[in-house]
């Protein structure tokens, strides 16, 4: 059973770790403003956690099923702590995702509204 744990946990190490990757990608693109490349990169951070995630779940069934009993490992736990903090970054992300899509909307219809002032004065 320890090989399947450490195959495991290095697994959801891998997935975990592309998800933070491809999330931080995404924050990078907010400051841009490149809100297509934003969705992109969301779209592959949310498929590598729930890859990760159903690594993980799978392990924990097995366990409660009596399927090869669990002992503890460090890196499993570190490979836990992992996919739950990058699961929270990602949820982070996407709040900040609808907050400066917000802001995106708002100053683009103040600057048509500014735009039509100015056409108006000037004709």
């Amino acid at each position: 059973m320890e090989d399947k744990i450490i195959k495991a946990a290095m697994e959801i190490l891998i997935h975990a770790g592309d998800a933070r990757l491809a999330n931080n990608e995404a924050l990078i693109a907010i400051a841009n403003q490149n809100f297509d490349k934003i969705d992109e990169k969301m779209e592959m951070a949310q498929a590598e956690i729930m890859a990760a995630h159903h690594i993980h779940t799978d392990i924990i069934q097995k366990d409660s099923a009596g399927e090869g009993k669990m002992e503890y490992s460090l890196l499993f736990s570190h490979a836990e702590d992992t996919l739950m903090t990058v699961n929270s970054e990602i949820n982070i992300t996407k709040q900040l995702i609808k907050i400066f899509k917000s802001y995106e909307k708002r100053i683009s219809a103040l600057e048509e509204f500014v735009e039509k002032i100015n056409i108006r004065e000037n004709e």
